[in-house]
């Protein structure tokens, strides 16, 4: 299911045009994510390629994000990848709280290319060990970036935009209904 991010009221970036997002469950705990992020991506700073590992803080700069709860609760998922290759996982007990490192999650296998007009990062996440997740079922999902131009300026990219400040990690971002697809 093809998505387009856009670019929160309060911010400004002159290096993309656009963010669309490829998403689905192609089992019934896989998400599958594709961010093509289109502009004049030599004005984006893009992290140095570097090994698939796990690494705390990829928001700070060009980082893609996805947010995915279940239906009924407050507990929820954040999934981090960024054109480094590195990745994370995070889950909370309510917004912003009780956050930890999600075990039983490997490397989803970040890949990256990388042309004049556009970049891809895509990934495949295998959830088997994420606890807050159910097999049956819709999840519900926020999708978002940062963008980090050359020059240091960020800007916050989403599915939707609750009002205020940019924050991916309120309920009224996770605006998208996923679930398995049919075989």
């Amino acid at each position: 299911m093809r998505q387009m991010l856009t670019l929160h009221p309060d911010a400004r970036c002159d290096a993309v045009t656009g963010i669309e997002v490829e998403v689905a469950r192609p089992a019934p705990l896989r998400l599958a994510l594709h961010y093509a992020v289109i502009g004049e991506i030599a004005d984006v700073s893009v992290p140095p390629e570097t090994s698939p590992i796990r690494a705390d803080g990829l928001w700070r700069t060009t980082c893609f994000e996805a947010f995915v709860r279940r239906p009924s609760g407050e507990a929820y998922c954040e999934f981090n990848m960024s054109p480094s290759r590195q990745w994370a996982c995070y889950r909370f007990d309510t917004y912003r709280a009780g956050m930890a490192p999600m075990g039983g999650v490997r490397s989803p296998g970040v890949d990256i290319v990388w042309t004049g007009r556009r970049l891809d990062v895509r990934a495949i996440w295998d959830l088997d060990g994420a606890p807050d997740l159910p097999g049956e079922g819709s999840w519900h999902v926020g999708l978002s970036a940062v963008i980090e131009e050359v020059g240091g300026r960020l800007s916050h990219w989403a599915l939707a935009h609750p009002r205020g400040k940019a924050d991916f990690h309120r309920a009224a971002g996770f605006a998208l209904q996923l679930t398995t697809m049919e075989p």
